[in-house]
Parts: C-alpha cells; sequence; structure tokens
C-alpha cells in the first residue's frame, strides 16, 4: 500500500519535456478557479504488480479452417484440428478446450487413445505429437519429427501401442506410442508391391487393421493399389490394382469384405475370397445418359460401412455428385438399404465420422449419429431417426454466421437481464430438432465459485445483434436483434446510393448498451443510430426518425503538383457543418444528374409495425447526403439515460440529440465548439478564387469513388471476417507493428529534403492507415483524397504518421507558433469518403483491395514530391470519444452541473456544460440548454477514454435511469414515473471537500486532473514507439485501474490516480486489423478480442482469476471402465482365425526388429511429461482432483483383483472337489479295471 499526497497550491504538472506557458494542463484562458480546492489529497492505491498476470482462458466460436477430426467412442469427446495447428476439444457444455501447437503447422489427422486421455496429432512439418489429456490443460507429452518423410496417413488400432504411420513415398513406420520411438519394422512400399510392377503406388492414404485378423494390415495407395499385409510373415497376402485412384477404405465388421471410394465417382466393394475383381461397383449419383454411357461424377472423398443388428448396413459418404450439375451444394448421402437419403450442406465437408456403440471393429457397429465437420459449421446428424434429423448444437457455433464487426463486454451485470434476455429469445428458437441429448458428452465440470453474470455482445455485417451469456467461462447465445428491420429494404437499381450501400448496408460499427435502464444503441455503416428500449410485451409502434446534416464543405480537388493551400469559402464559417435547417446550395454547372442532396443512405419503415417483446426501435437517426457527398461515417457515440440525451461525433463535428422529446439540440463543428478556448492560431483564408466545376469531380466521385468506397467497405470487413487467405494479410504484414514498418531509405537518411520544421517531426509511430493511400491514388488521374487520407499522406509527409494525425514533435506540447513557422491550419473538407478511416482510435480503419509494392514505393516517392508542406493543411479534428457526467464544466463552479466531455483526435479536451429539467413533466417539455463555452485541456495523441474518480480514488458510474416497461399495462394506483440513479461527485465528499478526478487516456499518454481546478495531477507517457489502440477504466480487486493495448501487442494496467505501471506484457506479438477493432476490455480482470473471423479469445489479467483457472476449466478425462468384448462363441473364435493372439510387441519390438534409422526421425521430449504436468496444474485443486483420479484408478484395479482372486479361488475350491471325487472313485480299483 502507498499513500500518495500532492499539495495543489498553485502546483500544475505538465507533461515531460513541456515548455513554459504550455496548454498542455489547465485552462487555455488561464483564469484563476473561483471554486474552493482541497489542499491535499489522501488516495490509498491497493494494487500492486503482483495482482497481475496475463492468460488466455477461454476461446469460444467454430475452429477457424478446420482440417481433421476424431472421436472417442468411450470418453465421449471430440477434437478438431484446423490449419493454423490450433486443436479443440469438446465434451459437454463447459467442457470446451483449446491447444495449439508452438509450430503452427497445420493439422492433417487426429488419433485418440481410446478411453486412454491421449491423443496423437500428425502435423504438416510432419511431426507426430501426443498431448495428455488427463489435465484441464492439455500438454504434449512427445513428439517425433520425420526428416526424411512426409506424413500422409495414421492408424492407431484401438488398445494397441503401436500406431501405423503411412508416408508419401509409399512406406508404412510403426511408431510406440509410450516411448514415441520407431520401431525397426519399416513396410518398404517396392516390398508390397509386385516386383513387376514398373510404376509407383503413390502415397499412402488408408492404414487399417483387419477386423478378422489384426495380424493383418490393409494398406491404401493412392494410385488404387491395396495390398493387405502379414505382419508376422512379412509379406502380402493378396494385391488389388484398380484403374481409379483411392480417397478412403471402410471394412464391414467381420473381416471379409471392405468397400473403396474412388475419384471416379463410384463405390467398390470387394470380397477376401475373390480380390481379382469388385464384387460390387456402384455410382450412386450417376445416372445412365440417353446415350447409354454413365455421368461423370465427382470424387467420393470418404465412405464409411457401417453394420447394424436390426436393420441393413449405412453407407455414409461426402461428395460423388454428377459435375453437371453446377451450383449444387455439398451433399452428405446415407445409403440404408435401398433407401438414398441426400443432406444438402451450407459449406463444402471437410471430413465426416460416424459415431457407433463399440470401440471394436470386430462388432457389429450400431452407428447411432454422424459429426459432419464443415468449412464453417459442426453439425451432427441423428441416424437413429429415419428423417435425420440433426442435434441442437449446445457449442457457440454460429458466431461467424454474419462476420462479426464489433463487439462489447460487459462484466458483473444486473443478475435479473440474462433471465429476460433468454426467455425472450427462447421464443424464436429454430424447431425440427432431434430430441435425443447432445451425443458428445465426455468430460466432467462444475460451475466454479469465482461466477457473476457477463455478457458479451457482437455486432454483424447483416445488421445483426446477438447477446451472448458468458459468465462462467462458457458462452450461450440469449437473444438476437436485425437492425435492418427498421429500414425498408433497398430496391436494386435505385441509383447510385443503392449501388454505394448495395453490400452490408446495415452493418454494425459500434454498440452502447446501459444494462440498468436497458436502454440500447446502434451505429450502423450507413451513418444512422438506432435507439432501442427493451419491453417485455409486443407493441405496435411507429419509429421516430431524425435527419442531420453534419457535413462541412466541399474542398477544390487538389492535384498532385499543388503545393499551396487550397482556397476555401470562409463565410460564415469554413469548418461549420451546415444545420439541418439551413444549408446552401453548391453551384454545379452541367451536371448532367441532380446531386444527391438532404437525403439518407437508407429508408426508415414510415408506417406503424408491430414489434415483438425484446428491443424495440424507438429513435433512427441519420445524416444526410450533401452536395452529393455521403456522409461521413459516426465515430463516437455516448448515451446516458438518466439525462435522456444521446451525443455522437464524426471527423465533421459533434451532435446532441435530445431522445425523449426527440430533437436535436447541437449540431456543430468541432472548430465552433472550442468559442474563445481555442489552442490553435489557425490561418483565415480567402474566398476561392475560381472553384472548379463540380460536375467532373462529381460523376467521378459517383462512379469511381462509389467502386473503391465499396472495396474499401468490404475489405475492412474483409480483415476482420474473411474465411480465407488473400494478399490482403500478406501486405498487412508491415502494418501489423507499427515499429516493424519499413520506410524508404530516403525518409530517414534524407532529412534535408525536408523544411526544417518538418524534417524535426520524428516518425513516433505508424498507423496501417496509411495504405489507404494506394487504392486511392493512381497513375494518370488527378489525386483526389477523401479528407481522412489526405491527413494519412500529410503525416506521412511531415514523417509524422501516427493515426492521431496531430502535427507535434514527441514529447513536446503544440505551441502556436509565430508568423515565419508553419501554423497550423484546418481546411475544408475534400471528397469525403462514405467509410471513414479517420484514425485507429476510432476503430475505423479501412484497408486497400490489394497493391503492389511498386505501388507502395511509387505512392510514397510522389507524396514526398507533391507536397511538403503538409502540416500547413491539417485535416479536420474528429470526435474520437464522449463520456457523459457528473462534472465542472468550469473553474469557477461550485456544484457537479452535467457535462459532456469531448475527445477529439489532436488530442484536445473540451467540456460542454449543459442545464436539464429536473421534474419529469418539465423534463418532456422545456428544452435542455447547452454551453459549449467548457474547459480545454491538452493531451498528446487522439483522446480515446475519459474515467471519473472520487476523491478517495472509487470509479464514479455514470448516472441512470432504472428500467421501466412503457409497454406494461397502466396501474393507477403507481404511476410510472423516471427513477434516477445520480453518483454525483459530491455525494462522497465529506472528508476532502468537494471536486473528483478526471482520467483522460489517449493514443499516447495518460493524464489526471482534478476538477474544478483543472490541475494536472499526475502524467504518464503510456508509449513512445506505438500507440494504443483501447484503453478503459476498470475495475478489479474492488480498486480501480487503467487498462490498455498497444499497438505492438501490449497489454498493460495503470494505479489509479498515480499513474503507476502495474503490468506490462507483450502479449501479442504482431496485432492486425480484427484484434485492433474487436478487442475490449472489462470489470474483474478480463477481457476478450476475435482471435479469428469465427473465434473469440478471452483472457484474464488477474493473477486471482488465473490461480483459480484450473478450477474453472472442465475435466476432459474421467475415469470409464472399458466396455468388455463381445463373446464371440466356440466356432466363431475357431473358424474366424486367431485375433487374440497377435502379439505387436513380439513383432515390432527392438528386440524383433530393431532400431530404426536415426536420421529417419528425431525424438523430441515435450514440456507435458510428469514434472510439466505439476507444473501445468500445481494448484491445490489439481494435485486433489489427479490425486481422486489415482485413488479411483486403483480401487478399480484393486477391484478387478480382488475379482480375479475370487474366481480363482472358487476355481480352485471346483477342482479340489472334483479330484477328491475321482480319488474315492478310483481308489479301490485295480489296474486292469481303468
Amino acid at each position: 500500500m502507498k499513500k500518495f499526497r500532492k499539495v495543489l497550491d498553485g502546483l500544475t504538472t505538465s507533461s515531460p519535456g513541456g515548455t513554459v506557458g504550455s496548454p498542455s494542463c489547465g485552462s487555455a484562458a488561464g483564469t484563476p478557479t473561483a471554486a474552493p480546492t482541497p489542499k491535499e489529497i489522501d488516495v490509498q492505491e491497493t494494487l500492486v504488480s503482483e495482482n497481475f498476470q496475463l492468460c488466455k482462458t477461454v476461446r469460444h466460436g467454430f475452429p477457424y479452417q478446420p482440417t481433421a477430426l476424431a472421436f472417442d467412442p468411450v470418453q465421449k469427446i471430440l477434437a478438431v484440428g484446423s490449419r493454423t495447428g490450433g486443436v479443440r476439444i469438446l465434451g459437454r457444455p463447459g467442457v470446451d478446450c483449446f491447444c495449439q501447437h508452438e509450430s503452427g503447422a497445420a493439422v492433417l489427422q487426429l488419433q485418440f487413445l481410446i478411453n486412454e486421455g491421449a491423443l496423437v496429432t500428425a502435423c504438416a512439418d510432419d511431426t507426430l505429437h501426443l498431448w495428455n489429456l488427463r489435465q484441464r490443460r492439455p500438454a504434449i507429452l512427445h513428439s517425433l519429427k520425420f526428416n526424411r518423410e512426409r506424413i500422409t496417413f495414421c492408424h492407431l488400432p484401438f488398445q494397441s501401442k503401436w500406431l501405423y504411420v503411412g508416408t508419401e513415398r509409399g512406406n508404412t513406420h510403426i511408431v510406440n506410442i509410450e516411448s514415441f520411438i520407431l520401431s525397426g519394422y519399416v513396410i518398404m512400399w517396392n516390398k508390397a508391391i509386385e516386383l513387376s510392377t514398373k510404376t509407383h503406388p503413390g502415397p499412402v492414404v488408408h492404414l487399417s487393421d483387419s477386423p478378422k485378423d489384426e495380424g493383418k494390415l490393409l494398406i491404401g495407395f493412392e494410385s488404387g493399389t491395396i495390398v493387405q499385409w502379414d505382419l508376422r510373415g512379412k509379406k502380402a497376402d493378396f494385391r488389388i490394382y484398380y484403374d481409379e485412384a483411392i480417397h478412403s477404405v471402410s471394412w464391414h465388421h467381420e473381416g471379409k469384405q471392405f468397400m473403396c471410394s474412388h475419384s471416379d465417382g463410384s463405390l467398390t466393394l470387394w470380397n477376401l475370397r475373390n480380390t481379382t475383381k469388385p464384387f460390387q461397383v456402384t455410382f450412386p449419383h450417376g445416372k445412365i445418359q440417353k446415350d447409354g454411357r454413365k455421368e461423370s461424377c465427382k470424387p467420393i472423398l470418404k465412405v464409411e460401412y457401417k453394420t447394424s443388428r436390426n436393420s441393413e448396413p449405412f453407407v455414409i459418404f461426402s461428395g460423388g455428385l454428377s459435375y453437371d450439375k453446377a451450383g449444387r451444394r455439398p451433399t452428405l448421402t446415407i445409403m440404408h438399404g435401398k433407401a438414398i437419403t441426400v443432406l444438402e450442406m451450407d459449406y463444402p465437408i471437410v471430413e465426416f465420422m460416424a459415431l457407433c456403440e463399440t470401440p471394436y471393429n470386430n462388432e457389429v457397429q450400431e452407428p447411432y449419429a454422424v459429426v459432419v465437420l464443415l468449412e464453417k459449421d459442426l453439425i451432427v446428424v441423428d441416424l437413429t431417426q429415419s428423417n435425420f434429423p440433426v442435434f441442437e448444437n449446445p457449442y457457440p457455433m454460429d458466431i461467424h454466421e454474419s462476420p462479426v464487426t464489433c463487439t462489447a463486454y460487459f462484466a458483473d451485470c444486473p443478475p435479473d437481464i440474462i433471465p429476460i434476455l433468454y426467455s425472450i429469445g427462447a421464443k424464436h428458437k429454430k424447431t425440427g430438432y432431434s430430441q435425443k441429448e447432445w451425443p458428445i458428452a465426455g468430460g466432467t465440470w462444475t460451475l466454479g465459485s469465482h461466477t457473476y453474470p457477463e455478457i458479451i455482445i457482437t455486432g454483424h455485417a447483416d445488421g445483426s445483434i446477438k447477446f451472448w451469456d458468458a459468465s462462467a467461462i462458457t458462452l450461450q447465445m440469449l437473444y438476437k436483434l436485425k437492425t435492418s428491420k427498421v429500414f425498408e429494404k433497398p430496391k436494386p437499381g435505385e441509383g447510385r446510393a443503392a449501388e454505394l450501400v448495395e453490400e452490408d448496408p446495415f452493418a454494425v460499427q459500434m454498440v452502447s448498451w446501459c444494462p440498468q435502464s436497458r436502454i440500447f444503441c446502434v451505429v450502423g455503416i450507413s451513418a444512422h443510430i438506432i435507439l432501442y428500449r427493451f419491453s417485455k410485451y409486443d407493441a405496435n409502434t411507429q419509429i421516430v426518425s431524425l435527419e442531420v446534416r453534419l457535413q462541412c464543405e466541399q474542398e477544390d480537388v487538389i492535384s498532385p503538383s499543388e503545393n499551396e493551400n487550397n482556397p476555401c469559402f470562409s463565410e460564415p464559417s469554413p469548418h461549420s457543418p451546415q444545420p439541418h435547417h439551413q444549408h446552401p446550395a453548391s453551384p454545379s454547372s452541367g451536371t448532367p444528374e441532380g446531386l444527391k442532396d438532404s437525403i439518407p443512405c437508407l429508408k426508415v419503415k414510415d408506417r406503424v409495425v408491430r414489434v415483438p417483446p425484446g428491443y424495440q426501435a424507438e429513435l433512427v437517426i441519420q445524416l444526410l447526403w450533401v452536395d452529393g457527398e455521403p456522409p461521413q461515417q459516426i465515430t463516437s457515440l455516448d448515451i446516458n439515460s438518466a439525462y435522456g440525451l444521446l451525443a455522437f461525433g464524426n471527423c465533421n463535428g459533434l451532435a446532441v440529440v435530445d431522445y425523449l422529446q426527440k430533437t436535436i439540440l447541437l449540431c456543430l463543428s468541432t472548430l465552433d465548439l472550442y468559442g474563445a478556448a481555442d489552442p490553435y492560431q489557425r490561418l483565415t483564408r480567402s474566398p476561392r478564387r475560381n472553384r472548379q466545376s463540380t460536375s467532373e469531380f462529381c460523376m467521378r466521385g459517383l462512379s469511381n469513388f462509389y467502386s473503391d468506397s465499396k472495396k474499401r467497405i468490404r475489405t475492412s470487413y474483409q480483415s476482420l471476417t474473411e474465411l480465407s487467405d488473400n494478399q490482403q494479410s500478406v501486405d498487412m504484414e508491415r502494418s501489423k507493428s507499427p515499429t516493424s514498418v519499413h520506410y524508404p531509405t530516403s525518409l530517414h537518411n534524407e532529412p534535408r529534403v525536408l523544411p526544417e520544421p518538418v524534417a524535426s517531426l520524428r516518425a513516433s509511430h505508424c498507423s496501417p492507415v496509411f495504405y489507404l493511400l494506394d487504392n486511392v491514388k493512381g497513375p494518370g488521374r488527378k489525386l483526389s483524397l477523401p479528407t481522412d487520407l489526405k491527413t494519412d499522406l500529410d503525416h506521412v509527409n511531415g514523417h509524422c504518421t501516427s493515426p492521431t494525425s496531430q502535427p507535434c514533435s514527441a514529447g513536446k506540447p503544440r505551441v502556436p507558433m509565430g508568423p515565419e513557422g508553419p501554423r497550423l491550419t484546418r481546411r475544408g473538407p475534400g471528397r469525403p469518403p462514405f467509410r471513414k478511416a479517420q484514425s485507429a482510435a476510432c476503430m475505423e480503419i479501412s484497408l486497400p483491395v490489394s497493391h503492389t509494392e511498386e505501388s507502395r514505393e511509387n505512392s510514397f516517392s510522389r507524396s514526398r514530391s507533391s507536397s511538403v508542406s503538409s502540416i500547413d493543411r491539417d485535416t479536420k479534428e474528429a470526435i474520437t470519444t464522449l463520456q457523459f457526467g457528473e462534472s465542472y464544466g468550469r473553474k469557477s463552479d461550485a456544484l457537479p452541473t452535467p457535462c459532456l466531455w469531448v475527445g477529439t483526435s489532436l488530442g484536445v479536451v473540451l467540456l460542454i456544460p449543459m442545464s436539464i429539467p429536473t421534474d419529469q413533466e418539465e423534463r418532456m417539455e422545456e428544452p435542455v440548454t447547452i454551453g459549449p463555452s467548457g474547459a480545454v485541456l491538452m493531451l498528446k495523441g487522439s483522446v480515446l477514454r475519459f474515467g471519473f474518480l472520487d476523491c478517495m480514488g472509487a470509479l464514479i458510474q455514470s448516472p441512470h435511469e432504472v428500467w421501466r416497461d412503457l409497454n406494461a399495462p397502466e396501474d393507477p394506483d403507481r404511476p410510472r414515473r423516471r427513477k434516477l440513479v445520480n453518483f454525483s461527485p459530491s455525494s462522497s465528499q465529506d472528508a476532502c471537500g468537494e471536486g473528483h478526478l478526471a482520467v483522460v487516456c489517449s493514443e499516447r499518454q495518460a493524464k489526471v486532473f482534478l476538477m474544478p481546478s483543472q490541475s494536472c495531477l499526475f502524467v504518464h507517457n503510456i508509449t513512445e514507439s506505438s500507440f494504443v489502440l483501447r484503453a478503459d477504466v476498470v475495475s478489479v480487486y474492488n480498486s480501480v485501474c487503467l487498462a490498455c493495448f498497444c499497438a505492438n501487442g501490449h497489454v498493460m494496467t495503470l494505479s489509479l490516480p498515480s499513474l503507476r505501471p502495474l503490468m506490462d506484457v507483450n502479449y501479442l506479438p504482431l496485432t492486425d486489423m480484427r484484434i485492433a477493432r474487436t478487442f475490449c476490455f472489462t470489470n474483474g480482470g478480463q477481457a476478450l478480442y476475435l482471435s479469428s473471423p469465427t473465434e473469440i479469445q478471452r483472457i484474464t489479467y488477474s493473477q486471482e482469476m488465473c490461480d483459480n483457472l484450473q478450477e474453472m476449466l472442465g475435466e476432459l478425462f474421467t475415469p470409464i471402465e472399458t466396455p468388455e468384448a463381445q463373446n464371440r462363441g466356440f466356432l466363431k473364435g475357431f473358424f474366424g482365425g486367431n485375433a487374440h493372439t497377435f502379439d505387436r510387441e513380439e513383432l515390432f519390438g527392438e528386440a524383433a526388429a530393431g532400431k530404426a534409422s536415426r536420421s529417419l526421425a528425431q525424438h523430441i521430449p515435450g514440456q507435458g511429461g510428469m514434472e510439466g504436468m505439476k507444473v501445468a496444474a500445481s494448484g491445490a485443486v489439481g494435485e486433489l482432483a489427479r490425486a481422486r483420479i489415482a485413488l479411483d484408478e486403483r480401487g478399480q484395479r484393486l477391484g478387478e483383483l480382488e475379482e480375479r482372486t475370487a474366481l480363482m479361488m472358487t476355481s480352485a475350491e471346483t477342482f479340489s472337489k472334483h479330484a477328491h471325487e475321482l480319488m474315492l472313485k478310483c481308489k479301490d480299483k485295480k489296474w486292469y479295471q481303468f
């Protein structure tokens, strides 16, 4: 514990490197405060670095790019491998484990050691790994790296410790599972095939032991050759040479027949009595054409031949459709007797597997379900019902049903919100599922003691919102909301507006939710905001629509050769957005089409609509087109239910809406918000000399720009959601880490080509926004950049590539310069894009569709030569963050009042005081007054987050309204009134007087101000080489800290209010756009991000949660007795071969087979041995669990031993009795009587 005391008599702490007179702290006007300030602040900070540790907790969603599937029929757990080296192991709900191979190589095949608690993975880097599943976090026990051959297929017989490994060369090796060492026994391809065969048989594509005799190994080669190898005799029993390539082989359980699937869409059935030709050849989907020939069919990639006691056998296969039926979806075919059922799938089939009652391959299989792994889904089909329904999937495998575009995470929610959302959402669930229980029911999981209500909200590209119950490290869908239902469907061919928004016009950009009042706000990509209220009753409602003109005036088109400042109108103000009630029309000459003006991008339903219970739309706010320009993207939003106000901003300015009275209170440009407190000196500009005709600009803007804009929208979402690799991901490698961007050498080595003031600005960090330039500029056409892109171009030229677009020297505050130096100027907008890429702080980073190294270099050189006076052409100032709260708008304020805190992309914080009527009747009738003339504070970098503490260091929550159902029946005795919960800073200030602390975090630094004096108490420069992507003031350990996530992958926590570093972990070596956009912190030391387009990764930075994680995770392995093999009977055992007398140890052990060549494979001991296990699960819970399992196993073995002992004693007694009887019978007989 530390006590921080600070004497504040006239003392203000400025940032390091600050100059005298810097406005970085305190108000710009510098007027003395009239309000009393506390002489001493005494905050006891309880957080220490030992409270923090970063670790992954659980991963939700569908495994991205799946490649392999395996199932343990005894433990009933499922494993899915992926192309990135991940393995997901699933059991009953709550049992969900993610493992990652360090190499990142694709998983080719998975093999469970059935009922042994272990898993073998074969990876694309030709390495076998043995995973120990008897601990909650599986670890690798052994690895075996093949050096000279590539692994193509593996097979592990049930209850065997010898793994068969087929290779690309056609050889079959044998690995001891216990020691993970190669046996000297090898089946060489040239021994397997006949010596007279002139061609190589190809890679091994199948290995399996005969159900009739384990000493016979069936080897399938890709070319169509099949060999049954006698392991004892080391010779081939038979060889089959078939014309068509083989994809898979499946045995009949009696071991007398097997079935093959081929590349021509055929299935062949072979009988061991006659292997010269197939017993049966079928083309399940190949019809005979008119000319008598069969249709050509696609390959059947896999077949499974499963028998059933009470019915015909099942033949299940994927593929095999005829080629002429274009556009047909992938299919799984189930042949049961004469009935053929074709199940169409939404995505291509990666793998499927029939689930059977028995693990023994020589017993009747009795399949009861089929697990089908698709590229983007996992389904299980019920085989016990004739219509083959699917099971309802208990896992959240549909997170990516529509691509995720934003996330929000709320911990410690009101406890009643989850049951209410679940009950509403349950009414809309799909029906027609199988009535049986989910068959993958292995493992054990219990609700941990460290659980509290948590909700995750995901926004999607189709405009849908999903609420998920994330309590107790599980994830379950609660409720789905479709925002597109608010709007009319865009009709095709509605002009260029429809052309612009034809792809994902409803995509969700950000959400704001107040769990206490249950008010929900959605910001969409089409510059629209929808406000929802929650109701348990359905209603007939008409949605109110407000239209806002938040657009600056259009500017001349800039060519690359222009170096002077562009003229713009100066009357009435070149910076103000035209309010929604007045707008001077811009001149246009010779325009073939009328410019779009004063229309929104989408049309709200203007009729009364019936809305179901749940979230019901009350208000829609849309930004309008102005002079043919689409509205700029909304970059910030905040809503306060106690005030009844909603504020939003973009790169043009700020708007405040009273959603109770449905009126627009404020619509101003950022510059007009300053009033007399503008910290910048700005150039006045003369009217334009000759305004270029807008016809060419608009037509090109409405043709080329549309396509560019659509590409940026699509690619921006592709960067978050695309499920296939593309060139973009390769090109983005440079921009993932701002510290690793390769600039042209002249940019560093030749500062003399730049004017001195510009050269002095160093590239402190680089934003991926920069790469947008390549998509906008092209050879042979004029450069007409959207305003936000000009920012990035200018700052590349100006050698300051911060996405905040702040023209300042690193570490120094911005000071107005004299007439001789470059001045900070504000420029009217160019051609703003419909899709805004303003700042990394806004998370709206779009990416180019494709670009080459050459175009990138050309972009650098052209931009350098074309504009060296980039600082003079600064961009508009975007509103990057907003926060309502009780505060002191001016230094002279004695009491806190409702305020709106505004943060901008230039590091400026504005306080806007408001006057809100307190009486309910007055609130609905009297106007809310807003005076944008409050305090101005300064930081380095774009402002990201605000937080408020009282003088004791406790977090002050924003005031809110208690939820009330507006559609509930009226009760005359209890009229519904607004109940407000207000957390005023003065309510807890008995000890230290009035005032509160304001925490402000930007992309570069954090500051703590004392209000109302506006003194800067603490400042901390978070990063110099990178920039902060996400920051939040969070509660942890009954205290408060500031959590930050940087673009270089570092996760940091800082104490409050002293901003003392508590944790700094290099968590992600490189970040990408998806992580940058979806990373979010929440209370309780938790965070999440989208680790892939289909998966949510949750992490914790709390030491306590890391310690309790073992208890919270599910057990993958539970001690279960292996089912006994069926009694085969005397005759079957006598005539059915000697399967039980086969001793693999005798054949494959070192004594008989010798040692394998050392150069063939290298054994790598894993970290998950006994020592690794002890480290990985060193907690008391893990120790107790292992002791319990060991005791259970020991008890089972003792019980089995006791039973065998009793049987032996009974047998001995019986034998003794019979021997005594025989002795008595023969005692008196002579020898000749026998």
